[in-house]
């Protein structure tokens, strides 16, 4: 027997209204799935996203871990993939070894904008400490992902002017420094846990001479 849902039959009257009626329901029931299924593409796109930022929130989590150990056979696994930024990176970590930095202050990693993460840490440390401002500086850390892979580290700091002074008074008067223990800076080819203690002297230097020297 062959199935007759929507052809017209002669011998009855109401057949065209029928197949209407079925055509209406189908439209109506296809129109009421478009926004169900919008919806549903909606939330898994945004399931995966948030996803996606708790894994390199994670990640950003484990790089702060491994740059205050210390060690650079920690960091350096973790920035294989941030080729450009990692000799500036293991330089830093050896400059913050060097200069004694104490962690007093370790913010939640969050996300800065998408794919960038934001990592603050408060610190004390031995080039800060010589300048006698009773201030401790924030460093943070922005690292920036492609999905879950990172890509970039960069850092930012809110150091006052004086630390830039004393860093420029450095360079100008004490020469040795510069192309001694600082020399080839942020390279492989650097030493910057003695560059660190010997820029610390320098501050020190800084402070007696032109920051004590000017005090009434």
């Amino acid at each position: 027997m062959q199935a007759n849902y929507c052809r017209p039959d002669l011998f009855e009257t109401h057949s065209t209204s029928r197949c209407a009626s079925l055509l209406s329901l189908l439209l109506l029931f296809s129109l009421g799935l478009s926004p169900l299924a919008s919806t549903l593409a909606k939330q898994h796109e945004q399931n995966e996203t948030k996803q996606k930022e708790r894994t390199q929130l994670a990640y950003a989590e484990s790089f702060i871990d491994a740059f205050y150990s210390f060690d650079p056979a920690q960091l350096a696994p973790l920035m294989a993939t941030a080729e450009e930024s990692r000799p500036r990176l293991l330089y830093y970590q050896g400059w913050a070894k060097g200069g004694n930095y104490v962690v007093l202050e370790r913010a939640r990693c969050s996300m800065e904008e998408a794919n960038k993460v934001a990592c603050p840490i408060t610190v004390q440390d031995d080039p800060v400490l010589a300048l006698r401002t009773g201030f401790n500086v924030t460093d943070t850390f922005h690292l920036t992902f492609e999905g879950k892979t990172l890509v970039t580290v960069d850092t930012s700091s809110n150091d006052q002017p004086i630390y830039y002074e004393a860093r420029k008074w450095v360079e100008a008067n004490m020469p040795e420094v510069m192309s001694g223990p600082c020399k080839n800076r942020n390279t492989e080819d650097s030493t910057p846990e003695d560059c660190a203690r010997a820029m610390t002297k320098g501050y020190q230097a800084y402070y007696d001479k032109i920051v004590a020297a000017a005090k009434p």
